[in-house]
């Protein structure tokens, strides 16, 4: 199970997470957080694996502070959550070694999703933040770089027929129609969706498309 804090200086907003998460047992609330020297408090003596936090919260805008959280607390995974995706907020929030970066507008489906992939040391950048907007905001090099992390990992675990299996389903087929174009049995086909439901960490096949199409694997 996934150890999260929660670093966000609005209880309502903190306490609404808590809540919607507990509905998901791979995902547990481990502590909390109101600000950054809080949270520097909460980390030295809370387990965790994640930390999703609010760029704006107080303390976190003094020179070098989301750096030396990062640092000091390497083993555990930062999650940045904001409403900017402006070019300056992109490049120094990635800069400081953040392991994800998501808008506060996002869905708890991709909620779910981020804090699943960064916990298993896959970038994770929201799908509302352009890739031009990625390659301005930390270079082509630094770019391609990053979008070749977040792709590796979901790539090296699927199988060939998986990815076909895939890319159909993405289409729209059925698992019966899947099975016919690619000369295999229903069954077979269910087992390869749930094997990609599994490897994605994703629940249903609306999130496995978004998925697949975030990281390149179909288009």
């Amino acid at each position: 199970m996934i150890k999260l804090i929660l670093a966000d200086s609005c209880p309502l907003l903190r306490d609404g997470i808590s809540a919607l998460l507990k509905e998901d047992n791979n995902i547990k609330v481990t502590g909390e957080a109101c600000n950054a020297d809080e949270l520097h408090v909460v980390l030295a003596t809370t387990p965790a694996d994640v930390v999703l936090l609010d760029l704006e919260i107080p303390d976190l805008q003094r020179v070098g502070a989301l750096e030396r959280l990062c640092r000091r607390f390497s083993q555990v995974k930062i999650l940045a959550f904001s409403v900017l995706e402006s070019e300056r907020q992109v490049h120094q929030t990635l800069k400081s070694g953040v392991a994800g970066y998501i808008l506060r507008n996002a869905g708890l489906e991709e909620l779910r999703s981020a804090v699943q992939l960064v916990a298993a040391g896959t970038l994770y950048i929201s799908s509302n933040v352009s890739l031009g907007l990625l390659q301005k905001a930390t270079g082509t090099t630094t770019s391609l770089s990053l979008l070749q992390r977040a792709r590796e990992a979901p790539l090296k675990e699927l199988s060939r027929r998986e990815l076909e299996v895939l890319h159909l389903i993405s289409e729209g087929f059925t698992n019966a129609q899947i099975a016919e174009k690619l000369f295999a049995s229903k069954r077979t086909i269910e087992t390869h969706r749930q094997n990609l439901l599994e490897k994605t960490k994703t629940k249903n096949t609306a999130a496995l498309v978004k998925h697949a199409v975030l990281y390149g694997l179909v288009n």
